[in-house]
């Protein structure tokens, strides 16, 4: 085909890669973001002679940028949309019987490969903007890949990029890294960029600093127009807002946003060059990143954000969240200034972050839900590991989206697609929400389904704060409907879109527009998310089934409801909110989990009362459906509540100084002989309590039962009846004196002692001991006469023989009524005292 040359500089490229495509299946191509690859190379393509008559297939992973590449490839060829180039979205369908080049979104070619494994009548499949790491660009290379293996040996891919580790991509796409597929690089032609930095201050809000930014620019730069780049469509929005204000910016220059989501017209006058005398600000996402050409920028404004899906291990839902855009990222943002001629970069972040952002891209198969996936993946035939990855997918998340598929009925336990799942495969929304769509409809709710699926996927049509909108989904179905609700604030270009994306869902499904229900919607919302049906505990707020919660404002009609089926929940200053559900009725409940409900029984104290009190519960995962309470009867499980209550502390076994003094003789026994005699002490007794405590509990049912333990007795039912007698040998329960009298010894933490004044012992010339043939020594712990310590001593000979002397010196003068002898060993103790007659 003969093409008027369009001076880009991919076209130097062009033969680099007719000779890749010519000689082998694959090849890779990298130029920079405004090089023309996207347009420019198809077109060159289509005069190959291994292509004969067969259609080339571009995969675009955005919608906007898919219609206008088709739209540039048609202009430059001179023809309408549809005929030689056309292009086929969600929304859209603009391809004739001529059509050689069709230019498609993600999950549309998903679909072509899944229907048509062969891909009869397409001879090249180029996959677009592959550094963007989409996770269906992903899935769609590993199903190519595996065609090529099998059934089209001959199908030739092409991947381009505008930045990316091709060498990985090359070993993919060839038979590994020893033979990897041709990599062609066109350069492009960039000139220098000034980059600045504008580093906000701890007041400034996104878009004021945005619009500072490129009112200074503006003022700055007398020519070309300004590109600046915000995370999201609510971020644009009121960065226009604010350039549109009076003052704000010249007369001559025009202000465009620019996003997937905005009008046909809005995406048209972002993307058509300013007439003369004019400039112009586009205000874009990420999308004018590398994915489209903004012609005539000179200058760009980076927020230096990006919306990108990540998983909430919490909720087990993908949602959007802002992140610092990555290196790779800024410099390509940076790089559209440089196109026409040295430009100007101004970044809104410290330079001294740079270090901390990501280098590029995370690839979203690593973070978002694989449900989508599994599903694909199920439909497919195939595992994960069977197939050829850029980076394969986590074998537990995976594992984990199935097991999500198999609770919403998409496919079987062996893992293959039911018929839901093959038609909930086919439908341009998420399986929970195709699997949502397909019982409404079997319910004859069809179009409320098929509405509440659109509002969900494609976000919510109240406008204000998030924190500020009602939570019921059920009022918005009705607004969405056509009934006038009273407060309800509707953005009504998101109720256009809305009513468009559930119109097509619903022809998908085979279902007439007609009325709602809004009775339906919370039975529905649970369909989607079963795990997140959720019952009030008061003041607002609510457990999950699945586990965890959120609170519901309590101004709002749905915080007094008993039940809820949530959709969304959020992060906010507050904790966890539920931001979007439905009321649902108890009936509706028990339909829902009818199979997976469970009786428990349950013994637990009631502090108020000193009493064990039996629950019967009913439970669905968290849910308590129902529960009855009454008093325990005595018997294990009253048993097993009263031990564990001991083990937590809140309950004590009424040990007395006798029942003591036992334990620690009985743990001395331990210490001399571990094999013949048990531990005893608290840890090991409740570690062990359910084997000796629980007999003498058997017919207890409150607090009063512990206090009649008798201990004594239980501590001596552990030790071995062979060896009890032996006790009084190993630990006696006192040492005679030289006068026959007994001193006490207390096994406190089982080590023997004994608190006695010096008198007492006076003629003993050997340290008592205990233990048996052990003979391990009593520690003396020595008293003065008025019961203060003043020695203690394992080594009462020793003791006579050495410190006796300073001791006696020392108490002597002070208690002189005492005996002090010089030599203790050879005295005799005092006789005792008479004791007082009353």
């Amino acid at each position: 085909m003969d093409l008027a040359p369009t001076g880009l500089p991919v076209e130097e490229a062009v033969a680099g890669v007719r000779l890749a495509l010519a000689d082998g299946a694959g090849a890779v191509l990298v130029a920079p973001p405004g090089a023309g690859k996207t347009t420019v190379v198809p077109l060159h393509l289509l005069g190959e002679p291994w292509l004969v008559d067969q259609r080339i297939v571009v995969l675009e992973p955005r919608r906007l940028a898919a219609r206008a590449a088709a739209e540039r490839m048609a202009d430059l060829l001179g023809e309408p949309v549809g005929a030689t180039v056309g292009y086929r979205t969600r929304d859209e369908r603009r391809v004739g019987r001529r059509t050689r080049i069709e230019v498609v979104t993600e999950g549309i070619l998903v679909r072509r490969i899944q229907a048509d494994p062969s891909l009869e009548g397409t001879g090249l499949v180029i996959l677009d903007e592959v550094h963007e790491r989409n996770l269906v660009t992903d899935l769609s290379l590993a199903l190519l890949l595996d065609v090529r293996g099998g059934l089209r040996p001959d199908l030739r891919v092409l991947a381009m990029s505008a930045t990316l580790d091709a060498d990985r991509l090359a070993a993919l796409l060839g038979d590994g890294p020893s033979t990897p597929a041709p990599v062609v690089r066109s350069e492009g032609r960039t000139h220098a960029v000034e980059v600045r930095h504008l580093v906000p201050g701890p007041r400034d809000r996104l878009d004021g600093l945005v619009a500072r930014a490129v009112g200074t620019v503006v003022a700055e730069r007398p020519e070309g127009d300004v590109l600046a780049f915000v995370p999201g469509v609510a971020d644009v929005r009121r960065v226009v807002d604010r350039l549109r204000a009076p003052g704000a910016l010249p007369p001559t220059v025009d202000v465009r946003p620019l996003s997937g989501s905005h009008e046909r017209a809005d995406q048209d006058l972002a993307l058509a060059p300013s007439p003369p005398g004019r400039r112009r600000v586009v205000v874009s996402t990420d999308i004018a990143e590398s994915s489209l050409t903004v012609a005539g920028v000179r200058a760009v404004v980076d927020a230096g954000l990006v919306r990108v899906p990540r998983l909430d291990a919490a909720t087990g839902v993908t949602r959007l969240q802002t992140e610092p855009a990555s290196i790779a990222s800024a410099d390509q943002r940076a790089g559209r200034a440089g196109r026409l001629g040295p430009g100007l970069a101004v970044r809104l972040w410290d330079p001294a972050e740079q270090g901390r952002r990501p280098a590029s891209i995370v690839p979203e198969i690593e973070v978002v839900d694989l449900a989508p996936l599994a599903l694909e993946l199920a439909r497919w035939g195939a595992s994960a590991d069977e197939l050829r990855w850029l980076d394969p997918p986590s074998t537990a998340r995976l594992a984990a989206a199935t097991e999500l598929l198999a609770s919403l009925g998409l496919v079987d336990a062996a893992g293959r697609p039911t018929t839901a799942g093959r038609e909930a495969a086919d439908l341009p929304v998420h399986p929970r929400v195709a699997a949502m769509v397909l019982a409404a409809r079997s319910k004859g709710q069809g179009w409320t389904g098929a509405l509440l699926a659109a509002l969900l996927e494609e976000g919510d049509v109240v406008r204000g704060a998030p924190a500020e909108r009602p939570v019921d989904l059920a009022v918005r179905i009705d607004a969405l409907g056509g009934a006038d609700v009273a407060g309800l604030d509707l953005d009504r270009r998101a109720t256009r879109q809305v009513r468009r994306r559930a119109e097509e869902l619903a022809r998908r499904v085979d279902v007439e527009v007609g009325q709602v229900d809004p009775d339906a919607v919370g039975e529905l919302v649970a369909t989607a998310h079963p795990e997140r049906l959720a019952q009030a505990t008061g003041g607002g707020s609510f457990r999950f089934r699945g586990g965890g919660g959120g609170r519901v404002p309590q101004g709002d009609g749905l915080a007094r409801s008993p039940w809820l089926a949530v959709a969304e929940v959020a992060d906010r200053p507050g904790g966890r909110a539920i931001a979007l559900a439905a009321s649902i009725d108890r009936a509706q409940v028990d339909r829902l989990v009818a199979d997976e409900t469970v009786d428990e029984d349950e013994v637990r104290w009631d502090d108020a009362r000193g009493e064990l009190r039996a629950i019967r519960r009913r439970r669905a995962g968290a849910l308590v459906l129902d529960e009855e309470e009454g008093p325990a009867p005595a018997g294990a499980a009253t048993a097993a509540a009263a031990i564990a209550r001991l083990r937590t502390g809140d309950a004590t076994l009424p040990w007395a100084p006798a029942t003591r003094a036992l334990q620690g003789r009985l743990a001395f026994a331990h210490r001399l002989d571990p094999d013949r005699w048990p531990a005893v002490d608290d840890e090991a007794l409740l570690a062990d309590a359910d084997r000796w405590l629980a007999p003498l509990l058997s017919r207890a049912t409150g607090a009063a039962a512990l206090a009649k333990v008798d201990l004594r007795r239980a501590l001596l039912a552990r030790v071995d009846p062979s060896v009890v007698h032996e006790l009084d040998r190993l630990a006696p329960t006192s040492f005679a004196t030289a006068d026959g009298r007994a001193v006490d010894i207390a096994y406190d933490g089982g080590e023997p002692r004994a608190r006695v004044r010096p008198q007492r012992l006076f003629g003993l010339t050997d340290h008592p001991t205990v233990g048996g043939r052990a003979g391990v020594p009593v520690v003396l712990e020595l008293l003065s006469p008025a019961d203060r310590p003043i020695q203690v001593t394992a080594d009462l000979p020793g003791f006579w023989a050495g410190s006796w002397s300073a001791v006696r010196k020392d108490l002597a003068g002070r208690y002189p009524k005492h005996p002090w002898p010089t030599d203790p060993a050879t005295a005799s103790p005092p006789a005792a005292r008479p004791r007082r007659r009353g």
